[in-house]
């Protein structure tokens, strides 16, 4: 229905148009860094590469082609950069979010 395609750091997992991208990767198994889901502190910055999203109201600082996982909503597909590592979950990794 409103299914899509999130690249994050080289890896392709199915998301939606509905949820934050930080709820998307956490579903697909991925640990981004985040400490407050509300746009608030930053952690959880990463490089827009391509694709649009909606990224609801922010206080922490957003270069340009930059957006916070917590706030933002794919419109589109989407590619994204974090300048670390994600780490896999240790439960089984669902490489599709429910859409």
């Amino acid at each position: 229905m409103s299914q899509l395609t999130i690249k994050v750091n080289g890896q392709t997992v199915h998301g939606n148009r509905r949820e934050p991208l930080l709820v998307q990767l956490e579903k697909a198994g991925l640990q981004p860094e985040f400490q407050c889901r509300n746009g608030m502190c930053g952690a959880c910055r990463c490089k827009l590469k391509s694709g649009a999203v909606n990224q609801g109201d922010t206080m922490a600082f957003v270069a340009p082609n930059e957006v916070l996982a917590c706030c933002s909503i794919p419109k589109t597909n989407i590619a994204v950069e974090f300048d670390y590592l994600l780490a896999e979950s240790q439960q089984t990794n669902k490489k599709t979010v429910n859409s």
